[in-house]
Parts: C-alpha cells; sequence; structure tokens
C-alpha cells in the first residue's frame, strides 16, 4: 500500500522526499501475491521502468476455463490477466517465500521453495506441502508485498461483548446483519474480510436498512 498510495501522491504533484521514495526504476522487482492488489503493483512497478518483474502467488495456478466443479452462480475460480500482466511480468505459482536475502534494509533476493496443493477436504479445505529439493532463489532490489488478509483483527469491544466468530475469524452475522449480541450489527470486512471497497459499502448500505427496520420494529 506504501508502494502505491505514494504513486497516486506523485501523479497529483506531490513532492516525496527522497528518503521516503519507493521506486522501481532499474529495478529487479518481486510482487508477493497473486491478487488484484498485486497486479496493480506490476503495472506501476513496469511504468516506473523496473529491469524485471516477477509475480509469486502461493495458490496454485487456476484454469483458463470454469472447471464443472466452480458452476455458475459462484464466483469463477479462474486465471485472470489483467493489462498491468500484459506490459510485461513473470508469473510464479505454487510458490513459498522462506527468507530475505540482504544486509540492513537493502534486499538481494529471496530464497523460495515450490509447494504441491492437497486435494479439498470436505469442508473445503486444502493444504500444501513443501516439494524436496525444489528450493530455488529469486534476485531482487525491491519486493513489494501485495498479500492477503484472513479477517479483520478483533478488539476488546468485539471479545466484551462475546460476539461468535465464523471458522475464518469473521464476525458471524445473519441475513439482516445482526451479529450474536442484541442490537449490535456488522458488515464489510468485519464480516466478510478483506476484500473490495465497493463491497463494504454496499453492505453497509444494506446493514443501515436492516438497522432502520429494527429500530422501527422496536
Amino acid at each position: 500500500m506504501d508502494f502505491l498510495i505514494q504513486q497516486n501522491r506523485r501523479n497529483t504533484g506531490d513532492s516525496i522526499p527522497r528518503v521516503e521514495e519507493i521506486r522501481a526504476a532499474d529495478k529487479r522487482v518481486v510482487v508477493i501475491g497473486g491478487g488484484d492488489t498485486g497486479s496493480d503493483c506490476v503495472g506501476t512497478a513496469r511504468r516506473q521502468g523496473a529491469r524485471s518483474i516477477t509475480q509469486i502467488e502461493l495458490l496454485p495456478e487456476p484454469p483458463k476455463d470454469r472447471p464443472p466443479e466452480n458452476p455458475w452462480p459462484t464466483w469463477p475460480t479462474i486465471l485472470r490477466t489483467s493489462s498491468s500482466h500484459e506490459e510485461g511480468c513473470d508469473r510464479l505459482w505454487s510458490v513459498l517465500t522462506k527468507e530475505f536475502l540482504g544486509r540492513g534494509t537493502h534486499i538481494r533476493g529471496l530464497c523460495c521453495v515450490r509447494i504441491a496443493w492437497s486435494e479439498p477436504d470436505a469442508a473445503g479445505r486444502r493444504a500444501f506441502e513443501e516439494i524436496p529439493g525444489s528450493e530455488f532463489r529469486l534476485e531482487a532490489d525491491l519486493v513489494i508485498l501485495a498479500l492477503g488478509f484472513v479477517h479483520a483483527e478483533a478488539g476488546p469491544l468485539v471479545r466484551d461483548l462475546g460476539i461468535d466468530l465464523d471458522p475464518r475469524g469473521n464476525l458471524r452475522v445473519d441475513e439482516e446483519f445482526r451479529t450474536s449480541a442484541s442490537g449490535v450489527f456488522a458488515a464489510g470486512d468485519a464480516v466478510a474480510g478483506a476484500s473490495l471497497v465497493v463491497r463494504a459499502i454496499d453492505q453497509g448500505r444494506r446493514m443501515a436498512e436492516a438497522v432502520d427496520r429494527f429500530l422501527r420494529s422496536a
């Protein structure tokens, strides 16, 4: 986020102090994370003049077409190639980062290993194992962390109210966005996990309607 926010500031004409600059120009860039944010980092690094860009992802490479076990109307788990990818980068899948190499704040590379994923269990969860002898090194002058998050971290308010959580650590709500605590509603990332802001806005609006119905019926 620091990398992208700084570029947005630069695009609007802000002056970035040299000691705070994060620039990809003429650097070997590695982006850790294969989602939308990672794609934005790839495109930004390319436009800044990166010497090379490699994007690595922990998950396996998705299929190009929707598989039978992923039918409509579920979200299609398929390979997506953005305009940023088309501008140029190498993409590696099923790769786990083991160690950062360098001295102090100066990065020189990553120690990585390839992993193999198991078939989904009854709950749809998958596990991975490192593939013996598959260790390799990626040279890097700049590493950008574009990792996803499992869930928002519950604070004292959630703990004090004793609000139930789902198996992923998000707040559990019903179809009216009501939590297990009477009169307490929740929506957005606290319920769905880290996601797009438009989804949080949509849930927030629908939750506001549910709160209005709750208050009118009280």
